[in-house]
């Protein structure tokens, strides 16, 4: 018995837990501020299509995966929560921005034809520019930058290598090789000959990916950018090299403005919905199966509660398509308690007493309740992993809320009413 009211104390911190994060402002956790975030149909915002010109690419698909990269980089300089930006068909991509309402702005911000360039050190302000980090919008590099005719074009490959350390002891560490071209060579080789132990940045969308200082002069055209960490910084550094290598032009094909109107009108439906087919389903429980499905409603509550919880932390960008996710996991949530009350009530006429047939009916119902949520799981992850944008909302939404219906139907329904049955309310609980 002292069991149950650890799990019952427990189930009523996380309740607490989660009605403090679902409230309209939410607290702010580690410096970040907790809140809903809003897809595109709900908030609106700005939706473009981007026609590639792949006419000089020999990798097509490599190519398009490198722009979209490019693309996603520049979002993220707009500030914009979950945007989406995704292929279509073999040359085009389709980029959906909420909250942005200014589509001047997110083309000037995004649309430009990308290339990688190589600059050096400037004297002053006069000579050159200051340049900011590829990846952290808020860290400018040191001093000024002049750009050099040594450019993306010039380049023929990046790669990933291993050297041996320079500490010895057999270790080796991951490198970035550079291969130039005929006229990349002769340009590479006057630059690291005039900036002997000096930096020369490596500037992709005006901003500096790397910034490795000169060792000796490279005559033959391949060079080695070490410092790199690890394999995955090493990786990350050749990606976006290859993605300067042969600039993609893009222009806007489609665009559009998503208003805010359709997107409260829309939310305001949804709940609507979700309130009328929460109370219906209540009104069965109740009427069905009486105190035990009032118990049940309660459950559903609190699993309401604890999903909307979840969507925030996440945090899940919420669509039409992800509340139609949370609307249906309601129904599926019930599904385990009537599971469980239909088992429980085979228990009882076998003329077992009350807390034996409750246990008895959540064990007899949990092998159909697991392999029922198992099974939409696994539909939930094959939906989220090949989905559009609006698809793996759905099946997120879905699958966060088939956890948290296992949860209440197995653990808070079951340890209310096993706490119930030990008190006078026990006669009520025949089902």
């Amino acid at each position: 018995m002292k069991r149950i009211w650890y799990i019952f104390g427990s189930i009523i911190i996380i309740l607490a837990l989660a009605v403090l994060i679902d409230v309209p402002k939410g607290p702010n956790l580690f410096g970040k501020d907790i809140k809903t975030h809003l897809g595109l149909d709900l908030q609106g915002g700005t939706e473009l299509t981007y026609l590639a010109d792949l006419s000089k690419s020999t990798d097509k698909s490599k190519d398009l995966n490198n722009l979209i990269n490019v693309f996603r980089q520049r979002i993220d300089r707009l500030g914009v929560a979950e945007p989406t930006i995704q292929q279509q068909g073999t040359d085009q991509i389709l980029i959906q921005l909420p909250g942005i309402k200014d589509i001047n702005v997110a083309i000037a911000t995004i649309g430009q034809t990308y290339e990688l360039t190589f600059m050096t050190q400037a004297a002053d302000a006069t000579a050159g520019l200051q340049l900011q980090d590829y990846y952290q919008t808020d860290y400018s590099y040191p001093g000024y930058w002049q750009p050099t005719d040594l450019t993306g074009k010039d380049l023929i490959s990046s790669d990933v290598t291993y050297q041996n350390s320079s500490s010895g002891a057999g270790t080796s560490a991951p490198v970035v090789s550079l291969t130039f071209n005929d006229a990349g060579k002769s340009k590479f080789a006057t630059m690291t000959k005039d900036n002997l132990n000096k930096q020369i940045a490596i500037v992709l969308d005006n901003r500096i990916v790397s910034a490795p200082t000169v060792q000796a002069e490279i005559a033959d055209g391949k060079a080695i950018v070490t410092g790199q960490k690890d394999i995955k910084e090493a990786k990350k550094l050749s990606d976006r090299l290859n993605e300067g290598m042969l600039p993609i032009p893009a222009k806007v094909i489609a665009q559009q403005n998503v208003g805010a109107t359709l997107g409260a009108d829309s939310i305001k439906r949804s709940l609507t919905a979700g309130i009328i087919g929460l109370i219906l389903v209540g009104l069965f429980m109740v009427i069905h199966y009486k105190f035990p499905g009032a118990v049940a409603v309660v459950a559903l509550v609190i699993y309401s509660l604890i999903s909307l919880a979840l969507f925030k932390i996440i945090p899940v960008t919420m669509t039409l398509a992800g509340i139609a996710g949370f609307i249906l996991s309601i129904g599926m949530a019930v599904d385990a308690n009537i599971l469980i009350f239909e088992r429980t009530r085979e228990e009882l006429r076998l003329g077992k007493d009350i807390v034996t047939a409750i246990e008895e009916g959540f064990k007899r119902a949990w092998n159909s309740i697991r392999d029922s949520n198992f099974s939409t799981l696994i539909t939930c992850i094959i939906l989220f992993s090949f989905g559009t944008g609006i698809i793996k909302g759905f099946a997120l939404t879905l699958a966060v809320g088939v956890l948290v219906s296992i949860f209440t139907a197995v653990t808070v329904s079951r340890t209310f009413l096993l706490l119930l049955a030990k008190t006078n309310l026990r006669k009520y609980l025949h089902v």
